[in-house]
């Protein structure tokens, strides 16, 4: 079963020739992550709330 993901927003860290990273929701509260070259197509990256937060925190420590 593949979770259904609305809402896809662009990185502001992507480039714009459509190198992005987009972010998306689930209804159930989970978070995905994708590769535009992909079309919407590739492989989604799921993340709970807790791991998305341990993922941005460590991404925002690594920030220089």
């Amino acid at each position: 079963m593949t979770t259904p993901y609305t809402h896809w927003r662009k990185s502001s860290h992507s480039a714009p020739n459509g190198e992005c990273v987009e972010v998306g929701r689930s209804p159930n509260g989970t978070i995905g992550v994708r590769d535009t070259k992909e079309g919407g197509t590739g492989p989604i990256l799921d993340f709970t709330p807790r791991e998305w937060a341990a993922f941005m925190q460590a991404l925002r420590s690594t920030d220089s």
